[in-house]
């Protein structure tokens, strides 16, 4: 399955992106957008889990 547009567009809201995909070009697969919006939801996840490590770690050592 193929996402419905290119890329991920880092800094934009999850709203944004979801209008993005809806507004873009060509027939909407639906089955190609829930895979794209569950992708970034979960890298989004991952990047705050990841961040609120660092922010612990980093705090631990002061």
């Amino acid at each position: 399955m193929t996402s419905q547009t290119g890329g991920n567009r880092t800094g934009a809201t999850l709203h944004d992106r979801l209008n993005a995909l809806l507004q873009g070009p060509g027939p909407l697969d639906k089955r190609a957008l829930l895979a794209t919006l569950d992708a970034e939801v979960a890298a989004r996840e991952i990047r705050a889990y990841k961040a609120g490590w660092n922010d612990a770690l980093a705090e631990r050592r002061r």
